[in-house]
């Protein structure tokens, strides 16, 4: 099962498009948030790809939730922006909440920088900006393994 998380794409369809043609090939896209309305097109131009969505401190009036957790073989995922678990300052307040929620893999953006890092058996996963450093993630689920990679748009 191949995913691509993207985050803080802020307004640039045209790099969201780059990645998704370039892995047209994925089972699942996950917005990570701040994404305005390049997320809407892109859904179009994909009706048949499965997204997930979460609310950015950048996504006024949207429905989104802050928060989406979801599994894929057996793998619990989280995906937040981080914003309301003070990201910025460390990783102490996403911890908690990904252990309150089971989750394997944690999610998430708003600090802009990728990060990807094994902490106490939960995956904290940052694909960094798509919209101002052309980053993103794709994280691969077989029989229960995580293999992820941070990648650049050239």
């Amino acid at each position: 099962m191949k995913i691509i998380v993207v985050s803080d794409t802020h307004g640039s369809y045209r790099n969201f498009r780059k990645v998704m043609h370039l892995h047209r090939n994925a089972d699942i896209v996950v917005h990570c948030g701040d994404s305005r309305d390049e997320l809407d097109k892109i859904m179009m131009d994909h009706p048949n790809m499965r997204f997930y969505a979460v609310k950015g401190n950048c996504d006024f009036g949207t429905n989104l939730p802050v928060t989406e957790d979801f599994t894929v073989q057996g793998v619990h995922l989280m995906a937040t922006h981080g914003h309301v678990y003070n990201v910025k300052y460390g990783l102490f307040d996403l911890d908690r909440a990904a252990r309150e929620k089971g989750a394997d893999v944690v999610l998430y953006g708003h600090t802009h920088i990728a990060m990807d890092v094994l902490r106490d058996g939960i995956r904290f996963f940052n694909p960094g900006s798509l919209g101002y450093g052309g980053s993103f993630g794709v994280i691969e689920i077989k029989d229960g393994m995580v293999l992820s990679n941070i990648a650049h748009l050239k």
